[in-house]
């Protein structure tokens, strides 16, 4: 997003508390403000001014903080999601509220205050298999698939509500069946939804009871009539939360009759490479140039937003069993793949991997095409037989 937004003749300003961020190597200025101090932040934008240089606009991806973006584009007086979208899409036990309020199809939920409430709703509303989660995490952090006889439930439900800011834990009904992530653009109650990829959870049984997602497959296998009514419900979900005008990100799961249900919805652009590799790759849309435009009071090329082409893509992480890491093996042997568009590993030898829990504990990340799903298949199952993590 930092090398489109200078690409848009912007300059770009990147703050984090890690000094080591790694895009502040392209910003052409960088502060370790923490992207959740809201007063730090506000400062900052005000000694830009002094620079001479005016904040035009905000953009949150991959980071679950439309609520401070909100606070900053009140402040500054530029567009932004509204207060109530940001608490809304950063609540989400709030967030299914407003869904359900507006008709919009959401698994059944509750807000579980401590354990015996927990295990007292599993019971009244009956089946076997549940979520719980944080109401204000992401990134699959104190999210795990539970049933109501579980003999770990009150401390798997305390792990939930220890990683929760606010002590919230969000207890719904599990839905079987295919998840998919979309990406829309949304510009005056009109939605554009070029993302939209199959959601990869192979590796549920291996991480249970945490929730590990493995990527996602573009193009969806879910088309025609199931792929317009997919993205009228994300569509009616976003103009209940308040996005008539910025980017709604959706996690949808299709029960096992056909129709959709809306899991989550983020007001900000997507991480985990989605809008910024599969989406490009996949159908030819730069939603993250839209997302710019939009942010700085710009209307983007709404022609552009339509697929400019339909190609296979993915994205697949690397993972590994605790220990302490020894040593990687095969990377010499992926280099210069002309099909492996992206291939980032996150650890080095010497470092101690710990059990996966949540999305930050991947390893690595590759993005693989190809000219069928079967052959991009092929290439995932090439690049893990390849390059293997020795774990002692």
């Amino acid at each position: 997003p930092i090398k489109i937004a200078q690409d848009e003749g912007l300059r770009v300003l990147a703050v984090d508390s890690n000094p080591d961020a790694q895009g502040f190597a392209f910003a052409d200025e960088v502060s370790n403000v923490s992207n959740r101090d809201i007063d730090g932040l506000k400062l900052l934008c005000d000694e830009s001014l002094e620079r001479g240089y005016l904040v035009k606009g905000v953009l949150v991806m991959g980071t679950d903080i439309p609520h401070i973006a909100a606070e900053l584009s009140i402040h500054l007086g530029i567009p932004g999601p509204s207060r109530d979208t940001g608490n809304w899409t950063t609540n989400k036990f709030l967030m299914k509220e407003k869904l359900s309020q507006a008709g919009v199809a959401v698994p059944w939920y509750a807000l579980a205050e401590n354990y015996h409430s927990l295990r007292r709703l599993m019971h009244e509303h009956g089946g076997e298999k549940f979520i719980i989660k944080p109401t204000d995490r992401s990134g699959a952090r104190g999210v795990f698939v539970v049933y109501r006889n579980d003999e770990n439930l009150e401390s798997l439900f305390n792990e939930s509500k220890n990683e929760s800011d606010i002590g919230e834990v969000l207890v719904e009904e599990f839905i079987e069946g295919a998840q998919i992530s979309t990406e829309t653009i949304m510009w005056k109650g009109d939605a554009h939804t070029p993302g939209f990829v199959d959601r990869n959870y192979e590796m549920l049984d291996r991480f249970a009871p945490s929730v590990i997602e493995n990527g996602g497959n573009h193009p969806s296998k879910f088309k025609g009539k199931q792929r317009s009514e997919i993205e009228s419900l994300v569509k009616n979900s976003a103009i209940a939360l308040g996005i008539e005008t910025g980017v709604a990100k959706g996690d949808v799961v299709i029960k096992n009759d056909g129709s959709p249900m809306i899991i989550e919805m983020a007001a900000r652009l997507s991480g985990g490479d989605f809008s910024e590799s599969l989406i490009p790759l996949g159908c030819g849309v730069n939603i993250v140039k839209s997302a710019i435009e939009i942010s700085v009071g710009r209307q983007p090329d709404l022609d552009k937003l339509t697929d400019q082409w339909e190609k296979h893509v993915a994205n697949r992480y690397f993972f590994s069993s605790p220990g302490k890491l020894k040593a990687i093996h095969g990377l010499e042997d992926i280099n210069n793949i002309p099909w492996i568009e992206k291939f980032e590993i996150w650890v080095k030898p010497g470092d101690e991997i710990k059990k996966i829990k949540f999305h930050g504990g991947r390893l690595g990340v590759f993005i693989v095409t190809g000219d069928s799903s079967e052959e991009v298949e092929e290439r995932i199952r090439t690049v893990y037989e390849t390059v293997r993590f020795d774990v002692e």
